[in-house]
């Protein structure tokens, strides 16, 4: 159903810190239309980490995102790798919470999901690194890891192949788990992937899991990689949420962390 009334836009002032973090630096970020484009984005679920409640995060993690969706509907959400912890027999039963999504979903591979290309495709459906095209965007899910569970950087072959297949498209979003800069002690300096976005402008956004205390934007070459923290896991911000991104007019990106219920972190980009 079409929304009737409109919620007058107010513009997010922001600042970048020297770390790359962009922070509001006042107000509150308003959509004057409907997105043309919304989205969900969580990861690190850890299914089956001794120690933890892992079936809750599922469960509370689904019925949220639904909740969401309800109220306002997603086009699609994005599950970013470390789907299991460490046990592979375990990614079917993950995957049936997966499935009482109300909206299409995809996912990427994490280090603690320890999946053969093969395995991971029968029960996905979908190879390791993988395109999705909706309109004028592009999203592209890319592997960070293997079967050892290795810290790797994305395929930049497939990446490069990919980006010069979508080059036209207004949009290309990213999706890879381990974060593919060196900002933290998690992450990856994949320096020959850095340098093939910088090749095509239409990159709009990277998105990483891996690091669950990290709930920020950091910039590099202009362009934004957006964190999600983390739905599950013994480890991380003191909630358990996930990411919503909008796209709106003039390729504007709103988007805003709940944590899983309240929201946080709005900003736009």
């Amino acid at each position: 159903m079409k929304r009737q009334e409109f919620i007058k836009n107010i513009s997010l002032a922001t600042f970048l810190l020297a770390d790359g973090s962009i922070f509001p630096a006042f107000g509150e970020a308003f959509s004057a239309k409907k997105p043309r484009l919304r989205f969900v984005v969580a990861s690190d679920g850890h299914y089956g980490q001794p120690k933890t409640d892992y079936q809750n995060y599922f469960e509370t993690l689904v019925k949220n995102i639904n909740l969401q969706h309800r109220q306002q509907k997603f086009d699609f959400c994005v599950i970013n790798g470390d789907i299991v912890h460490d046990q592979i027999e375990l990614l079917a039963t993950a995957k049936s919470y997966f499935d009482d999504l109300l909206m299409p979903y995809f996912v990427t591979q994490g280090n603690h999901d320890h999946a053969t290309p093969e395995y991971w495709e029968r029960i996905w459906g979908v190879p390791l690194n993988y395109d999705y095209v909706l309109g004028n965007n592009a999203f592209l899910f890319g592997t960070t890891s293997n079967v050892e569970g290795k810290y790797l950087s994305p395929d930049v072959q497939w990446f490069k192949q990919k980006l010069e297949e979508y080059k036209r498209k207004k949009n290309v979003f990213i999706f890879v788990h381990i974060t593919p800069v060196k900002w933290t002690d998690n992450g990856v300096d994949a320096k020959e992937f850095q340098e093939l976005l910088k090749q095509y402008k239409n990159v709009r956004a990277i998105f990483n899991g891996h690091d669950h205390d990290q709930e920020g934007i950091k910039t590099q070459d202009g362009i934004p990689y957006l964190f999600d923290a983390h739905f599950g896991g013994n480890w991380g911000t003191a909630y358990r949420g996930f990411r919503v991104v909008e796209l709106m007019s003039k390729n504007a990106l709103l988007t805003y962390i709940m944590n899983p219920e309240t929201k946080i972190n709005e900003v736009t980009i």
